[in-house]
């Protein structure tokens, strides 16, 4: 009668135990110190580039932001312009108010006009403070995409040796 299922001591073709010896001589080898040495930098370099990578990612983030700032701003840059182009067509002796709060409270023309005026400049100052942001990001960026394709072509280089020797 045959056995039914593997049998768990002996020296037969269903033995268990795992073989502990090397099954070529690959395997028997010990890896060379030069060998160790380009693992160790090819882990390097993706360790660099994976960082990178998230800075990229974290950078173009921030970029995101900024630039939607940057639109709402330009937008209401357009309103208050709008407002200003409004007041000049008013006559001297026309009345302005001003919502504060739940409240309508009347304001002399001259002090709307210049309030109006005083938020343009306000608004073209955040406007360029933030155009300086978006190219420092940028730059910032391009940098560190320039680093990752040198961190590439690192790797490569070292595939290539790799497959010379």
């Amino acid at each position: 009668m045959l056995p039914i299922g593997p049998i768990v001591s002996g020296n037969g073709p269903y033995h268990t135990k795992p073989d502990l010896k090397p099954k070529n001589r690959k395997e028997k080898r010990e890896t060379k110190p030069h060998a160790l040495k380009k693992k160790k930098k090819k882990k390097a370099i993706a360790a660099k580039s994976m960082a990178s990578s998230s800075a990229i990612r974290e950078l173009q983030r921030e970029l995101e932001a900024k630039a939607n700032d940057l639109s709402k701003i330009q937008k209401g840059k357009s309103y208050t312009y709008i407002y200003i182009y409004e007041l000049d067509l008013l006559s001297e002796d026309a009345n302005v108010f001003k919502l504060i709060g739940p409240v309508l409270v009347k304001q002399d023309l001259a002090e709307a006009r210049a309030n109006v005026r005083k938020r343009i400049e306000y608004i073209s100052a955040e406007l360029k403070r933030l155009d300086a942001t978006l190219q420092d990001l940028e730059e910032k960026q391009n940098s560190k995409k320039e680093t990752i394709f040198k961190l590439q072509q690192r790797a490569q280089a070292l595939q290539a040796g790799k497959a010379k020797a």
